[in-house]
């Protein structure tokens, strides 16, 4: 059970823990609502697609198949998963993983049975009952959680075709697509010139030269827009952008497989996205400071995003300059900026977000979303960029049920902060109930144009 916050903090708490949730970034998979069939089983539901879990668990010599990961579905068996996680429980002891899990059996499913080795079967029991309670679907749990609108993340070749059933249904929910181009941008992406061909078949542009590829993009564009979508979203190791003054010669070197400049291509085509966002009014959003997929053997063995992705020193300054002197001084723009790297929060995008216009500071992302890494946050941010220049709160999950259970944890992280804030004198109780509003959704829905 979360510790109930008192004084200041627990009336700032009070007047925000129950605000609707504005998600505007996450991976939660668009097929769940749009087929609104039950979650299959607790493992299904709550081990095998959240990476905190398996990834803490493979580091403690658990074998990602006994968990059910590069297992087919009719193969795995779910009960034993679940044991797993309870024999394993302890290893999660201090992690926000702990705090989410918690939240998620006792608040969300309403059990009062502590998770361990003993109790895994009767949980699972518990769990497997709720799950197939008719009232405990996808759209259920989604209006139930007083979501208000929830963001996915979909490659630039998705046909969106589970987006355009939600929005033939009479389901009043929102679900929206984000635009992710990584596939067709990153030239070293595997597959990318596959990708790029793919792209003109589908937008029935020739690929094969430079203008009708940045047509391709600007079509597709278009075409999430139309479905709803209000954002991009990219992910680069380091942020090195550049403009090349002949992106169309690169271009031809790559198609031809000659990859001397993929990475320079990639930071160009990245400016030229922020061009397209002030054209068509999607907020582009940049996760940098991770290197992806570190341990090549699960890689080979398992595909990307397993949990092995490390964060790494970022330069900010340098890394965005050219972005920034072509486009940034213009207000249409919106760029969000995740980092993995805390050393750049005080150092480098709390002043740059303090002076450029386009320029707002994601929330604290992946090892940082915790209450210690969100008060390092506001510790090392607001002093040079104030509130307004940070982007609210997204929970970036793929696992549905943490939805609620990270909102709170920032929710009572932002109670802390401010009734700290208040403490010290730096502004009245008033501001920090405006403010603690500001924080919880409206700038998130401001930031991502969701109002």
């Amino acid at each position: 059970m979360a510790r109930q916050l008192s004084g200041l903090a627990g009336t700032l708490y009070e007047g925000i823990k129950d605000a609707p949730i504005v998600s505007p970034h996450g991976h939660c998979d668009p097929a769940w609502f749009a087929t609104n069939a039950a979650f299959a089983n607790p493992a299904e539901l709550l081990v095998i697609p959240d990476h905190y879990v398996f990834r803490m668990l493979y580091s403690q010599g658990v074998p990602l198949t006994d968990l059910g990961i590069g297992v087919a579905p009719e193969r795995r068996d779910p009960r034993r998963i679940f044991q797993i996680l309870a024999d394993h429980w302890h290893l999660f002891l201090g992690t926000p993983s702990a705090t989410w899990m918690t939240y998620v059996l006792e608040e969300t499913i309403g059990s009062d049975t502590p998770l361990g080795p003993e109790t895994a079967n009767d949980l699972y029991d518990q769990i497997a009952e709720w799950v197939g309670n008719p009232a405990n679907t996808p759209r259920a749990l989604f209006d139930r959680f007083d979501i208000e609108v929830l963001a996915t993340t979909d490659g630039a070749l998705d046909p969106l075709d589970d987006h355009a059933t939600i929005q033939q249904s009479d389901w009043a929910g929102r679900v929206v697509p984000t635009f992710r181009p990584d596939a067709v941008l990153d030239p070293h992406m595997q597959g990318w010139a596959d990708a790029v061909m793919r792209l003109g078949r589908l937008t029935q542009q020739d690929t094969q030269t430079f203008p009708g590829y940045v047509e391709a993009l600007r079509t597709r564009r278009a075409f999430f827009k139309a479905m709803g979508a209000t954002a991009t979203d990219h992910a680069i190791e380091m942020p090195n952008l550049c403009w090349l003054d002949a992106p169309g010669a690169v271009f031809d070197q790559l198609m031809a497989g000659d990859m001397t400049h993929a990475a320079a291509f990639h930071g160009h085509m990245l400016v030229e996205m922020a061009q397209m966002s002030i054209e068509d009014g999607l907020v582009m959003q940049l996760h940098a400071g991770s290197r992806r997929n570190t341990n090549h053997a699960i890689k080979d063995a398992f595909g990307r995003d397993m949990g092995a992705d490390i964060p790494v020193p970022t330069d900010w300054v340098r890394g965005l300059e050219p972005l920034l002197n072509r486009v940034g001084n213009n207000p249409d723009l919106t760029l969000i900026l995740f980092t993995l790297d805390e050393t750049t929060y005080a150092r480098e995008l709390a002043p740059m977000a303090g002076h450029w216009p386009c320029l707002r500071i994601g929330p604290p992302w992946w090892f940082h979303d915790s209450a210690a890494g969100i008060a390092r946050y506001f510790d090392q941010v607001v002093e040079t960029a104030g509130y307004w220049n940070l982007a609210g709160f997204n929970d970036d999950t793929r696992a549905f049920l943490s939805i609620p259970a990270r909102h709170d944890l920032w929710r009572r992280s932002v109670s802390l902060h401010l009734a700290e804030q208040v403490d010290r004198g730096y502004f009245s109780k008033s501001s920090a109930e405006m403010l603690a509003g500001l924080l919880a959704t409206d700038l998130a829905r401001n930031t991502y144009k969701l109002g």
